[in-house]
């Protein structure tokens, strides 16, 4: 079992950065896959990003593909999302989660975080 903890959220402007970490507690945090999704108001569970258990290798839905960067450092039992070139559209709760495998369907994480708002004005 894990414990996860999002922060890094806020306000930015359109074109701005923002770097979401997620902290996961106990000694298994590397034997998960990690994904941040994203959910707007009035809107489904969107996956945003994911990464492996090692790291290795990464995915990204189109939308954010060379904006936003996925990363983790297992040593820290951290998972980090950059973001760049923010956009008006990309304003939505954030999320880690922790899964088995690298899937963009949300209900294959079994551990989610309490999420944190990232609001991107124009």
């Amino acid at each position: 079992q894990v414990q996860l903890v999002e922060s890094g959220g806020g306000l930015v402007q359109a074109g701005g950065s923002l770097r979401l970490s997620c902290a996961g507690s106990g000694s298994t945090f590397s034997s998960y896959a990690m994904g941040w999704f994203r959910q707007a108001p009035g809107k489904e569970r969107e996956f945003v990003a994911g990464i492996t258990r090692s790291g290795s290798s990464t995915d990204y839905v189109g939308s954010v593909k060379g904006r936003f960067t996925i990363s983790r450092d297992n040593a820290k039992n951290t998972v980090y999302l950059q973001m760049n070139s923010l956009k008006p559209d990309d304003t939505a709760v954030y999320y880690c989660a922790a899964g088995r495998d690298l899937i963009r369907v949300h209900k294959t994480y079994a551990y989610w975080g309490q999420g944190t708002q990232v609001t991107v004005s124009s």
